[in-house]
């Protein structure tokens, strides 16, 4: 068995050596390098997709830490996606990093092409502009937020992120580290579905929340794809 394949020795159990090779010829780019990045890079930088784009152009701060799993002690004031990219090299050799200290708007313009975009911002007017952008260049992405106890998945295809969510500038309430990444984990899981060929399927929104007595509840909403 090759070195490659004894590293991916359980993935390939599940969908075969040659999906598994095929990994290696696919892009992603993850927008934003906060809490829902760090984990979906950290979830998807060792499964053996061939290169990754990290975007963000924010520092570490003390505050980050709690829940930006990529990050720890020390690491405050230095730029995230430099940071995390330094990461998901460390733990896979078969992966190539890209990191871009920019905004999305100035990475857009950069005309490049990906299998994938991942959303894992913060704000509702960058969700826009990746909407924007992914529809103008008819670009396959994965939708994801969270706040508080709660948190929203979609693989958006034909329907559209500014029909179905207000756009506005509120900031998020508090939140902890593990609702962020299960909500990553859930992308992540649609995201490697998607690059292997398995099912996925498109413009259904997932909303995720606890009730008042502490039960998980998962609800699923056809978003209007016209």
């Amino acid at each position: 068995m090759s070195e490659i394949h004894e590293f991916f020795n359980r993935q390939i159990k599940l969908w075969g050596e040659e999906t598994q090779d095929s990994l290696q010829n696919k892009k992603v780019a993850i927008i934003g390098s906060g809490g829902l990045g760090c984990s979906l890079a950290i979830a998807l930088g060792a499964s053996g997709i061939g290169e990754f784009a990290l975007v963000d152009f924010d520092e570490v701060g003390v505050h980050n830490i709690h829940r930006q799993i990529g990050f720890k002690v020390g690491d405050d004031g230095k730029a995230k996606c430099e940071v995390l990219k330094e990461l998901v090299e460390s733990r896979c050799p078969y992966t190539k990093v890209t990191a871009y200290n920019e905004s999305f708007q100035d990475f857009a313009k950069r005309g490049l092409e990906f299998d994938l975009v991942i959303d894992g911002t913060d704000n509702l007017p960058t969700r826009a502009d990746i909407n924007e952008y992914c529809i103008s260049n008819n670009q396959a992405w994965i939708y994801g937020s969270v706040e508080e106890f709660h948190g929203q998945v979609c693989f958006f295809e034909k329907a559209s992120y500014e029909a179905v969510f207000q756009v506005n500038d509120r900031k998020p309430n508090g939140i902890a580290c593990p609702i962020v990444m299960h909500i990553a984990s859930l992308q992540a899981n649609l995201a490697i579905r998607y690059l292997t060929g398995l099912p996925v399927k498109k413009d259904i929104l997932y909303y995720l929340s606890f009730d008042s007595e502490g039960v998980l509840d998962t609800k699923r909403f056809n978003l209007p794809t016209s």
